[in-house]
């Protein structure tokens, strides 16, 4: 089911344009609106580093980390998101694609990566308490892990529902999504081994509608007891 979720979500989210309001092939966008909010500065990502993107659907998050010299690794259930990825990038960076579960793929890696990030993907839709801990076991100490998604509408917290959906004689599809205050994000990291962690809701755009992105970051740290 969750791989069908997915494809959907693959077939109704257009592709990222030509170029950016600077004029640039690939760039890093955090939140949900275009030309908004920080770049890829926030993984402190240089010539030589080690990057590894969970859900990382159509690649353009990914292909802007290749051109900076970056070894990229990017991991998507969905098929349809990688062929995507790959149609698109092919002759603009060398991305390493991979269709798996985010948690299988921690589990069966044996390679380690100077950041881990996830933009509204899969770090929002595993349970932090399977996940973070496979994400320790990856990263090289001093490690990166950052992540964006929508923050939490007030008083639903924890795990909720998410719904893609499908033709008007279709019921939507559903799948789990983990929502939390930024002070309960640095909690929960602190808790599996991560330190210097800091979660807060980048301000949206001016306009009607429009929400901020929450942006989490911490470092990989000593497990704690």
């Amino acid at each position: 089911m969750t791989e069908t979720a997915w494809d959907t979500y693959a077939q109704q989210k257009p592709q990222r344009r030509p170029v950016n309001a600077a004029g640039e092939t690939t760039w890093f966008n955090w939140t949900q609106y275009p030309d908004h909010g920080p770049g890829a500065e926030i993984l402190g990502v240089s010539r030589g580093s080690a990057v590894l993107e969970l859900g990382c659907g159509k690649g353009g998050n990914l292909a802007h980390v290749a051109t900076l010299g970056a070894r990229a690794v990017g991991v998507d259930l969905s098929l349809a998101q990688l062929r995507a990825a790959e149609a698109r990038w092919s002759d603009t960076a060398e991305l390493e694609l991979h269709q798996a579960d985010a948690l299988d793929f921690l589990a069966h890696c044996t390679d380690t990566f100077d950041a881990v990030f996830s933009v509204f993907g899969a770090v929002w839709f595993i349970d932090p308490a399977r996940l973070l801990p496979a994400i320790r076991e990856r990263l090289r100490p001093g490690g990166m892990l950052a992540f964006s998604q929508r923050p939490p509408a007030e008083g639903c917290y924890g795990c909720q529902a998410s719904y893609i959906t499908r033709s008007e004689d279709e019921d939507p599809l559903v799948v789990k999504r983990w929502d939390y205050e930024p002070p309960r994000w640095t909690r929960i990291l602190r808790q599996h081994g991560f330190t210097g962690a800091t979660a807060h809701v980048l301000p949206a755009p001016v306009g009607p509608r429009k929400i901020g992105t929450l942006l989490v970051r911490a470092t990989m740290g000593p497990a704690t007891l």
